[in-house]
């Protein structure tokens, strides 16, 4: 009868002690890194101004002729290309416009950023530059004979 006790107590003390049931797990803290505040993650600094512009949130349904005509309101375009799918041929939802001056470009970020084309709300910044890819690596290990490879 005692031991009895003795764990019913125990058990109680535990329950106490901890939260019980599913909200528990679904509401509990972690110090994972994912679980950081929006402050502590490292923001890219802004882009230099430039005559070229990325522009995304562009709708699906978005012509690289809509995107010029948009942003000729603001100034003249040099260029301008929305970047399309391969397989299906529609937007991938970004695209770039090419000014011919700061002034112009800086005119189509003020102009255009939160604004709405084809129905979709699109941002308009200046584009950073594309990073550079390292060479490509044969993908033979050398010393291993390929003569089935070779042409």
């Amino acid at each position: 009868m005692a031991l009895r006790a003795a764990a019913k107590t125990a058990a109680t003390a535990a329950t106490a002690a901890s939260p019980r049931g599913l909200s528990s797990l679904l509401f509990s803290t972690s110090t994972f890194p994912f679980n950081l505040p929006q402050s502590q993650t490292e923001k890219p600094p802004p882009a230099e101004p430039s005559t070229n512009l990325f522009v995304s949130g562009l709708s699906k349904r978005t012509t690289t002729e809509g995107l010029r005509t948009a942003f000729e309101k603001f100034g003249q375009v040099v260029d301008a290309k929305v970047v399309t799918d391969r397989a299906s041929g529609f937007s991938k939802g970004f695209g770039f416009v090419r000014y011919a001056s700061l002034e112009d470009a800086a005119a189509g970020i003020e102009g255009m950023d939160g604004k709405f084309l084809d129905g979709w709300v699109i941002f308009a910044e200046y584009a950073r530059p594309r990073n550079t890819l390292p060479p490509p690596q044969n993908s033979f290990p050398r010393g291993v004979n390929n003569t089935r490879f070779q042409s």
